[in-house]
């Protein structure tokens, strides 16, 4: 029978675990992640987030409500990370295999040593890194100069809030105007969406947000460039230091699961450049307050169309549907954390070792129900061309596979095909029995 876990409101455990009021059955392989039951956690210091470190909230935003119930994530330190501590890397497995969400702290640490560690900040440094063709049998030592002079993360939480500043730029423009980059009709996903154009369920019911995306091949010149409004002109140069940075963390977490799963050096990061077509993307998401009279899922339940997303937020309303739960539980923003969490292609990938859980957004809880809710996210996705069937060379993954009958024969969608067919599919007008990802595994893990 398995292993029955207590989690209490908004608090965290020395090892960074996040826990909530309402009380859930949730499998052993669960409980290893969100940690033992309320009996031992009683005799455990915990401290509030408050008391802990006043720098995980937001200024100038409303408090997030104490009283509501938050999903059990794992708190994961990049820096940790960066210098290979086995424990943190282990915990990073544990979170990707179980829930498939985490927050990973990416604040500067103020011992780090950039010269004992090969981090360079100069701006030719980044330059080079960020222009420079990557190379698909570099090993993994080559490569980890590179990647560390990119993970700057107290940089990318400053391009963050530029971007978050922009944001508000394209969407206070009228609504003519930013209809002029909506190019549904071109077959692209990226650019605008209206408010309500989105399909959030099988009965066509509308959603409640307008978003704004930006293809990273057209910021690093891959791709043509497209129209885009005026406003975010000047942006580009941050635009790109954000998708660069922000790809470098895609890069390190590809790398350590790629070493978990035991397969050939370099295997998920080579189905992953950064310069070559792909359809990773920042998007920006804007959602006004709803009447409290009526208020609604802003955008349905879903996963995500590729690999790893990485989300900058700073009121609730994301919420995940953990494995075998019927309830859904808040994602509290933290500052200086990123919230990561896998797409339906680290599943095909991996036949279902890697987990790509159900989330969806809905009104801000609390106080923060008033405000306008707005994110960013980093969409990375396999290159287009990619093929998303289960890879070769592990036996972690042929175990896995010869255990679930849904993986035994070869996929033959390409990444491209796969992310468009998402996208559109959940238009309006789109194809919504053909929008679905992963979302049938969620309760048959």
């Amino acid at each position: 029978m398995a292993a029955q876990t207590y989690v209490t409101t908004s608090r965290l455990n020395d090892t960074g675990e996040i826990h909530h009021l309402q009380t859930h059955n949730y499998p052993e392989t669960i409980s290893s992640v969100i940690g033992e039951p309320a009996e031992s956690c009683s005799q455990t210091h915990v401290t509030s987030w408050d008391e802990g470190d006043v720098s995980l909230g937001f200024d100038n935003q409303p408090p997030f409500p104490d009283d509501v119930a938050v999903a059990p994530l794992l708190r994961i330190d990049l820096h940790k990370l960066l210098i290979g501590e086995q424990n943190e890397i282990d915990r990073l497995w544990k979170a990707c295999c179980d829930l498939g969400f985490f927050y990973l702290d990416i604040r500067a640490k103020h011992d780090e040593d950039t010269q004992d560690t090969g981090c360079s900040r100069s701006e030719e440094d980044f330059e080079h890194t960020c222009t420079k063709e990557q190379s698909t049998t570099s090993d993994d030592e080559k490569a980890k100069p590179d990647l560390m002079r990119m993970l700057d993360g107290n940089q990318l939480l400053m391009d963050a809030d530029n971007l978050f500043d922009a944001g508000k730029q394209v969407f206070s423009l009228p609504l003519e105007e930013k209809v002029k980059y909506d190019f549904k009709d071109q077959g692209s996903y990226f650019g605008y969406k209206g408010y309500g154009e989105g399909i959030i369920d099988s009965k066509g019911t509308t959603d409640r947000n307008e978003f704004y995306n930006v293809s990273k091949d057209d910021i690093l010149g891959i791709s043509e460039r497209l129209p885009a409004p005026s406003v975010l002109e000047p942006c580009r140069s941050v635009l790109r230091s954000f998708i660069c940075r922000s790809h470098s963390i895609v890069e390190l977490i590809l790398t350590l699961l790629n070493q978990k799963l035991e397969l050939a050096t370099g295997q998920l990061p080579s189905l992953h450049r950064l310069h070559v077509a792909s359809g990773d993307q920042v998007r920006w998401v804007h959602a006004p307050p709803q009447p409290q009279d009526d208020r609604r899922t802003a955008l349905g339940e879903h996963t995500d169309f590729g690999s790893i997303s990485i989300l900058f937020n700073r009121l609730g309303g994301l919420q995940v549907l953990p494995p075998h739960s019927n309830d859904w539980s808040y994602v509290k923003p933290l500052g200086g954390h990123v919230v990561i969490n896998l797409g339906d292609a680290m599943v095909k990938f991996t036949a279902g070792v890697l987990h790509s859980n159900l989330h969806r957004v809905i009104n801000p809880p609390g106080e923060q129900a008033s405000h306008t809710r707005m994110s960013l996210v980093y969409f990375a996705r396999p290159e287009d061309d990619v093929l998303l069937r289960v890879l070769e060379g592990s036996d972690i993954i042929d175990a896995r596979r010869d255990e679930n009958d849904a993986f035994g024969a070869d996929q033959n969608i390409t990444s491209k095909e796969w992310i468009r067919r998402r996208a559109l599919g959940r238009r309006q007008g789109g194809n919504w029995q053909k929008s679905g990802g992963t979302e049938g595994g969620h309760h048959g893990r």
